[in-house]
């Protein structure tokens, strides 16, 4: 089962029995002993030297895309983030690159997600995202780009080979797709659905989300979670009612609550206190998904179908990261096989490859592009070249 079935399916098991330090106790997820990790989010700006807003113009009107960015010269890595996420998801990858080669980082909010307005956000097709990938870049640089290796992972992976398949890229240079195969793609669209339903549709705050996205194994990284959640989630128009669907982390926030009750003492005020509490929570808003992923389906299909035989026919070198090779289909094992392309297989991770191991990730990417003589390395990075 590939990394990415598993990710899916992960959502349909029964809870995992509890183990020693990280179990469950009816509702609540228990932390266990020792010191609380720290759930609190981090800012952007701690990851990318700026942000901006590029204004793209069509017939439509006006479309704003949000990108982050590091890096003074060199050639321009162009992120493309997966579906439901954000440009942030690749905020701790940028940090790990940006100290290993000469390179530039432009990390892009598709349209319908993160920051990112558009005046048609239902319009997911493959074939519209692609476009607002080329007019992006044309609006930022006009006529004369710089080399630019598109980077994409999962729905990103597809956009970015759609876009270079249909030579939107003019100075495009390399392309890379993390942990998207088609045939496990198309096979995993079957779950996609019940895999939705399995998430909270609310949380009670940005910690919230945060410390569910790591406990659920939805990005396995707590450095990169915190950053990286608050581009999957918004607060919510409507305030929270009694009937409003409950988060599945509350059991956490009211655990750790009666864990601090007992090193108190005169119980009776704390509990006073705390039903104060849950009463002003009521008041506050709720936090949802920003974008809703099972109103997407009709474009599923679009992404992934025949996205292999897309990927091989791209005449610049490619590189294809995954979490695990279970099950390369066959238009990509025969490529591979003839050397079309490189491929790297990074253990020990989940879906979200670039999140769950930015440093190995950065090391891959790093390494292709100096094999291929299209930057240099800086501070003393050492290239280790993969077999395969």
């Amino acid at each position: 089962m590939s990394a990415l079935e598993k990710h899916l399916h992960l959502g349909r098991l029964p809870p995992r029995p509890a183990v020693p330090g990280v179990g469950q106790s009816g509702s609540k997820l228990r932390m266990g002993p020792g010191r609380k990790r720290d759930f609190s989010p981090v800012p952007w700006s701690q990851y990318f030297e700026s942000m901006e807003d590029v204004v793209v113009e069509n017939e439509n009107g006006k479309d704003t895309f949000r990108i982050y960015k590091s890096g003074l010269e060199g050639p321009v890595l162009l992120l493309l983030h997966g579906g439901g996420h954000s440009a942030l998801s690749w905020a701790v990858f940028t940090s790990a690159i940006i100290n290993r080669i000469q390179c530039r980082i432009v990390a892009l909010d598709l349209r319908s997600h993160g920051e990112t307005k558009v005046r048609n956000p239902e319009d997911l097709s493959a074939e519209t995202m692609s476009k607002d990938v080329g007019n992006v870049v044309e609006a930022m640089y006009g006529d004369l780009p710089p080399p630019i290796m598109l980077i994409g992972h999962s729905m990103g992976g597809a956009i970015a080979v759609h876009a270079a398949a249909s030579n939107l890229i003019p100075s495009l240079l390399g392309l890379c797709m993390i942990d998207v195969v088609e045939g496990t793609a198309m096979d995993a669209l079957n779950s996609m659905q019940n895999f939705l339903r399995s998430r909270p549709k609310t949380f009670k705050s940005i910690e919230n989300a945060i410390e569910w996205s790591v406990k659920s194994g939805q990005i396995r990284n707590l450095e990169s979670a915190r950053v990286s959640m608050v581009g999957q989630i918004k607060q919510c128009e409507e305030a929270a009612s009694p009937e409003a669907p409950k988060a599945i982390v509350e059991g956490i926030i009211e655990e750790e609550e009666e864990e601090e009750e007992e090193d108190y003492e005169g119980r009776g005020s704390v509990n006073k206190r705390k039903k104060e509490d849950d009463t002003e929570t009521k008041k506050e808003h709720l936090y949802t998904w920003r974008i809703e992923l099972a109103k997407t389906e009709k474009y599923w299909d679009g992404w992934f179908r025949g996205l292999s035989n897309l990927f091989l026919s791209c005449p610049t070198p490619k590189l294809l990261l995954l979490a695990g090779v279970d099950r390369l289909d066959k238009d990509l094992t025969i490529g591979q096989m003839q050397g079309k392309f490189q491929m790297q297989v990074l253990p020990q991770c989940g879906h979200a490859v670039h999140e769950d191991a930015p440093d190995k990730v950065a090391e891959a990417v790093a390494t292709f592009l100096i094999r291929h003589r299209f930057t240099e390395p800086i501070g003393g990075f050492q290239c280790v070249f993969p077999a395969c």
